[in-house]
């Protein structure tokens, strides 16, 4: 059976990212990573929401090739895989600052939420 990666064109792989990307949460966990590794409980802590409903976006991030986890006792910490994602989600944050800069409340929403 054909590598699916080599028989894809590379507008769809691209399309199923950002469909892996498409959530408020992911985003903002995949923002925290940025910063560097966290544990589950330390995203669990910043982003505010229930331990089912995070393993749940954390499992679609991994689906994904986008995170991946190390466990080392009772303890989970997730990493980014590429530095280029990190890059990515800057960019994505330059295009949503220069699309609205005219209006000085976009400006203000979209500065202090992400980095």
């Amino acid at each position: 059976m054909p590598d699916r990666a080599i028989d894809t064109p590379v507008y769809v792989m691209k399309a199923e990212l950002f469909k892996a990307l498409a959530h408020p949460v992911r985003i903002r966990a995949l923002e925290l990573l940025c910063e560097g590794d966290r544990t589950v409980s330390a995203l669990l802590a910043e982003i505010g929401i229930e331990a089912s409903h995070l393993s749940q976006h954390l499992g679609v991030l991994r689906r994904a090739d986008v995170v991946r986890k190390a466990r080392q006792g009772n303890s989970v910490t997730y990493t980014l895989v590429d530095p280029a994602l990190a890059r990515m989600l800057q960019a994505a944050r330059e295009f949503l600052l220069a699309s609205h800069g005219h209006t000085t409340d976009a400006l203000a929403g979209l500065g202090g939420q992400e980095r």
